[in-house]
């Protein structure tokens, strides 16, 4: 219950203070001289009666919708009976800044609301003070430090105040901005006050300062107010890069000129291998022209150069600029090329050398790739890389197509294949005549490809009928491997022995590999070994009668036959 009635008394008052309350529109009017403005002041009911004071005016404003007494003021808003007390004034003038005062009658009493109304009043020019002084000519010294206050007097609202250099912001160290007030023939007035300062510089000679003042009077056709001041430095000759001179004639008359900066005037003398030719003088072939002021502190200093010949081309010119601040040295190169040389490429080569790479990248992977997919120029071929392997088979196809069945034996090692040429079997026959005549052998490396060692079509990996094992066959004659139940093995077991003892004076030894090989080469190899073996007494040809011994004095010559010895069969090389 008194929640409820807390809840209806604060309703109650809140209304009562609404309904006793006067709205104001704007709460700050501010105008130039001369402008419209409407002024309003509402209520939330129905007034009696509208009255309007006005600084400047000498009565008060009684206002109706039905009338209108007073010229340039006229009554503003919805009517009484809405609540509404305002004015339309036609032309604001200066002695209108101030509060305007609105009465509002309402069931017997008054409500009354303020608007303030500020008419703009321009400042005056502002005004810049030096607190820096320069010398007697008005010259700052180089590395002084300037100061210089700005001023803008008497404006309503204060000024703001902006520095520029030659029409630049100033960006320069600042003080913030002091606005002090003044009476004035019981006018309010503001002045706005700002300090900036630097250290001067050759770049700041000659450039101009400006203090710009930004009011609300400010219009399109009224540009903002400002004051300027011309600063003079007094420096140096300044420092700057080595100069180059080009495009002389030789043979003609050079004329070499450098513009330096420096205030005041300089002097100028030329140092020449050694020789001194000072302004305004001529030394030889050699002539020094006082300089010329071009404005803004800089100077033309011109060297004249009578008949130029190549060897002045290499010298170095010195030139020495001095005044009473200081003195500079320079260095003048000359020549009698059209332009200096480029130290960087153009945009036209950039762009050539960027388009020239992208094409090679393009051609690269094109190849790549046709080469990889066997298009194009690589289409229908087979790149092979040669191997060991190959280069055996060569020497195989090569010693069967010279020697096809008869002269070649074809001896398995660890390490390779070791053709026996025909000079090796005429060792063995015993018709050699000592030479270690045999082909090289090539190393087969354990990850290599055993397609070889089996007789079978290389290409199409097809078995050829007509081979026999090498290992299987000829390691059984050589070494006595296979079983056989011949009385001829068991006598030779121990010569088979002996045979391997001896490092397979064959030349076959023991290979995990099983080989194939044409009819024809494993018949040659199987008669070496039985020769060898000591197996083919039985199978040989008969041996002729041994020749008698003839008689001592007789001059008759006879050929002692060939007793068949062991041959001895070169040792396996490696590579």
């Amino acid at each position: 219950m008194s929640r409820i009635v807390f809840i209806c008394l604060a309703a109650i008052l809140t209304d009562a203070l609404t309904w006793a309350q006067v709205n104001v529109e704007p709460n700050t009017a501010l105008l130039n001289e001369g402008d419209r403005t409407e002024l309003l002041c509402r209520y939330g009911r129905s007034i009696n009666y509208c009255r309007i004071e006005i600084p400047g005016e000498q009565k008060v404003l009684n206002l109706s919708p039905e009338w209108s007494k007073t010229p340039g003021f006229t009554y503003f808003g919805a009517g009484l009976t809405a609540g509404q007390c305002g004015v339309s004034i036609e032309r604001v003038k200066a002695s209108n800044n101030g509060q305007v005062k609105c009465s509002l009658g309402v069931e017997g009493e008054e409500l009354s609301g303020t608007i303030d109304l500020v008419v703009a009043l321009r400042p005056q020019q502002p005004i810049i003070e030096l607190l820096s002084r320069p010398n007697r000519e008005g010259y700052f010294n180089e590395g002084t430090e300037f100061r210089a206050r700005c001023s803008v007097r008497d404006g309503r609202p204060p000024a703001n105040i902006s520095w520029y250099i030659d029409n630049m912001p100033a960006n320069k160290r600042t003080t913030p901005l002091e606005v002090m007030s003044s009476t004035n023939d019981n006018v309010e007035l503001s002045t706005s006050v700002q300090e900036i300062q630097w250290h001067l510089s050759p770049e700041d000679s000659n450039r101009k300062l400006v203090c710009r003042s930004h009011h609300q009077t400010d219009r399109e056709s009224v540009p903002p107010q400002e004051a300027a001041y011309i600063i003079n430095v007094r420096y140096a000759p300044v420092h700057q890069p080595d100069a180059a001179v080009y495009g002389l004639y030789l043979e003609h008359t050079a004329i070499v000129n450098i513009t330096i900066r420096a205030s005041p005037q300089p002097k100028i003398e030329w140092t020449i291998d050694g020789a001194i030719v000072g302004q305004g003088r001529t030394d030889g072939r050699y002539s020094a022209y006082e300089p010329q002021y071009l404005g803004n502190d800089e100077y033309n200093v011109t060297l004249a150069i009578a008949g130029l010949t190549l060897e002045d081309t290499t010298k170095i010119y010195n030139l020495r600029a001095s005044n009473e601040l200081g003195l500079t040295d320079y260095q003048v190169r000359i020549s009698s090329s059209s332009k200096p040389p480029s130290s960087s490429l153009d945009v036209a080569a950039i762009v050539g050398i960027v388009v020239a790479v992208a094409v090679l990248v393009l051609v690269v992977l094109l190849i790549v790739f046709a080469r990889a997919t066997g298009r194009w120029c690589f289409g229908g071929k087979s790149i092979k890389t040669p191997t060991n392997e190959t280069q055996i088979d060569k020497q195989l196809e090569l010693g069967a197509q010279q020697n096809h069945g008869q002269n070649v034996a074809l001896l398995e090692t660890p390490n390779g294949i070791t053709l026996l040429g025909a000079s090796k079997l005429r060792e063995v026959n015993g018709n050699g005549n000592g030479q270690q005549d045999r082909f090289s052998v090539e190393r087969r490396h354990h990850d290599e490809d055993d397609s070889f060692e089996y007789g079978t079509d290389r290409e199409s990996s097809v078995y050829n009928p007509i081979t026999r094992p090498l290992k299987s066959i000829l390691m059984s004659q050589a070494a006595g491997r296979n079983s056989r139940n011949s009385a001829t093995d068991k006598e030779d077991g121990n010569e088979n022995a002996d045979l391997l003892q001896k490092g397979n004076q064959l030349g076959i030894p023991e290979s995990r590999f099983s080989r194939w090989l044409p009819k024809d080469q494993r018949e040659l190899i199987e008669k070496q070994a039985m020769l060898l073996s000591g197996r083919g007494k039985s199978t040989a040809p008969a041996t002729p009668p041994k020749p008698q011994r003839p008689p001592m004095g007789t001059n008759t010559t006879a050929t002692t036959p060939t007793t068949p010895t062991t041959p001895k069969l070169p040792q396996e090389t490696e590579i």
